[in-house]
């Protein structure tokens, strides 16, 4: 199996996901963040190679999301300003295996790059952060008490609701 240089952002839970199914795959993991690392032009283009600058960008980076930064608008001496100045815009992971360099986790091609043993369905680079979550809601009676309710949203309805 290959020793991975895994480059993410410590805390992630997309990136935690991406690193159980290379380690589940018997792949060494070197973990680094990629906030503590020194990016020249040079190095992101070894990770970036011939894609195009819109691929280069985290898209649910709140820069992004809010849309002051657009990518498509970007020409490649810009984009890679902006990574440098703030790897949080960088898309994740990074990945280094030998001297070769990807970005991104698109589970075909690194099933078919380095081997996974469970290719999982599914976006496994949006970010995973509100997947699944269960939020506690509370939901004031009539007679001004009030008690937690569990939803994936808030209950338009209390009566959906009991304690």
């Amino acid at each position: 199996m290959a020793e991975v240089v895994f480059y993410e952002k410590a805390g992630c839970a997309g990136n935690a996901r991406q690193k159980a199914l290379l380690v589940a795959a018997g792949h060494q993991l070197v973990v680094r963040d990629l906030r503590d690392q020194f990016w020249s032009n040079v190095r992101l283009l070894e990770f970036l190679g011939d894609l195009p600058v819109t691929q280069w960008f985290n898209p649910v980076a709140q820069a992004i999301k809010a849309g002051t930064i657009v990518p498509y608008r970007l020409d490649e001496r810009s984009a890679l300003a902006l990574l440098r100045h703030n790897p949080l815009l960088i898309r994740r992971p990074l990945l280094q295996v030998g001297e070769e360099r990807r970005v991104g986790f698109d589970v075909a091609a690194i099933d078919a790059w380095i081997g996974l043993r469970e290719l999982p369905a599914g976006d496994l680079e949006a970010c995973q952060r509100n997947r699944g979550a269960v939020r506690t809601f509370h939901v004031q009676t009539a007679g001004g008490a009030a008690y937690p309710c569990r939803f994936d949203e808030p209950p338009a309805d209390a009566s959906r609701c009991r304690p």
